[in-house]
C-alpha cells in the first residue's frame, strides 16, 4: 500500500547514525494524561484537563476490562468535542485491555475485531486522533506463526476501513512481554508490521513502562535512545504517533507493568531527557497514565515532563 501522505515524517536515517528531521531542533510537545469518564464524558474529563493542564488526553469509551460496549452519549460526546476544541486538547482513545489479536481463543478474537471496530467509530465521532490497543499475546511459541497469520486476516480490514473514510489510526502499543507476546520488545514490531503489510493507517504507541519490563534497559545512559532506534528500525521512522511516559515500580525485565510517577521509579528522570532528545520523538503527543490522587499526580507529572523538555 502507499504511504499516507499525511503521516508526520520521523527521523531520517543514514547507515548507523540518526539525524533530526527538518524543524527537530524547534520541536515541541503536547503533554497530557489519560483521564477520567466516570459520570460522563465531557462531565468528568474537562474540569480534569483545567486541574491538569494537559494539552492532550487518553479516554476509555467502553469498559477496560471487560467487552461491554456502550454506546455513548450524544449530549456528552458534543459536549467533550467542543470543550477540546475550546481549549485545543488533541484526543487519543484505549481500546480495552482485553483485545487481544492474538489469541488461540476464536471467540477473543472476534470479541477483539468488535471491539476495536467499536472504538474507532466512537474516535470519529469525538474528534479522537488515533485508538491505542495492545499488541496481543499468542500464549504458546508455537502458535506465533498463525497467530501473526490471524493479525493479517483480522486487523487488515480494519485498517482498510479506518483509511477509506479518513477516520482514527490504530496505535499498536509494544507490550510489558511474558507468554508469547507479538510485540513485547519493540524489535518485535518488524514482524507485526510484516503481519499487516506495513499498512499506512497502523502507527505505535510506546509506553516506557513496558519497554522496561521487557528488557530495554532505559535507565543506563544512551538506554532510551537505543530503545528508539531500534524501534524505528523496526518499523520506520514515521510510526511512532504517541509516547505513553511512565515511570516503573519494578526492575528491567521483570515483565510486570507497574507504573510509577515521574523520576519516582525505577527508570529516573535522566530517560525522559533522552526520550525528548530523540528525533523520532519530536513533536509526538505524550500522555502520562501514571498513579494519581485526584489530578494532583497527572499535574505533577505533566510539570514535569514539561520542565525535561524545555532543557
Amino acid at each position: 500500500m502507499p504511504r499516507d501522505p499525511q503521516m508526520p515524517r520521523g527521523p531520517a536515517r543514514t547507515g548507523s547514525q540518526v539525524t533530526a528531521p527538518e524543524g527537530a531542533t524547534n520541536a515541541s510537545w503536547r503533554i497530557g494524561a489519560h483521564v477520567p469518564t466516570a459520570g460522563g464524558l465531557a462531565r468528568a474529563s474537562l474540569p480534569y484537563i483545567e486541574a491538569t493542564g494537559a494539552d492532550v488526553v487518553q479516554v476509555y469509551v467502553s469498559n477496560p476490562r471487560g467487552w461491554a460496549l456502550s454506546p455513548g452519549d450524544p449530549a456528552q460526546d458534543e459536549a467533550f468535542t467542543a470543550g477540546c476544541v475550546e481549549r485545543d486538547v488533541l484526543t487519543f482513545i484505549h481500546a480495552s485491555l482485553l483485545v487481544n489479536l492474538g489469541s488461540p481463543t476464536e471467540e477473543t478474537v472476534r470479541r477483539s475485531a468488535v471491539t476495536l471496530d467499536h472504538a474507532l467509530r466512537r474516535g470519529a465521532a469525538i474528534g479522537a486522533r488515533a485508538v491505542v490497543f495492545h499488541a496481543g499475546n499468542a500464549v504458546d511459541a508455537e502458535r506465533a506463526p498463525s497467530a501473526y497469520r490471524q493479525l493479517h486476516d483480522t486487523l487488515l480490514p480494519l485498517l482498510d476501513a479506518a483509511m477509506s473514510t479518513g477516520g482514527p489510526r490504530l496505535l499498536v502499543e509494544p507490550s510489558a512481554g511474558g507468554g508469547r507476546s507479538l510485540a513485547g520488545r519493540v524489535e518485535a514490531l518488524a514482524d507485526y508490521f510484516d503481519a499487516v503489510e506495513h499498512h499506512p493507517w497502523l502507527g505505535v504507541c510506546f509506553d516506557t513502562c513496558h519497554a522496561w519490563a521487557a528488557g530495554h534497559d532505559l535507565a543506563t545512559s544512551g538506554g532510551m535512545t537505543d530503545t528508539l532506534d531500534a524501534l524505528v528500525a523496526a518499523c520506520g521512522a514515521d510510526r511512532l504517533a504517541l509516547v505513553h511516559a511512565n515511570d516503573s515500580k519494578d526492575g528491567r525485565g521483570s515483565l510486570r507493568d507497574r507504573h510509577q510517577n515521574i523520576g519516582a521509579g525505577l527508570i529516573g528522570t535522566d530517560a525522559f531527557w533522552e526520550l525528548f532528545a530523540h528525533p523520532a520523538v519530536a513533536d509526538v503527543p505524550i500522555v502520562v497514565e501514571t498513579p494519581s490522587e485526584r489530578a494532583a499526580g497527572h499535574a505533577a507529572d505533566i510539570a514535569t515532563l514539561r520542565q525535561i523538555a524545555a532543557e
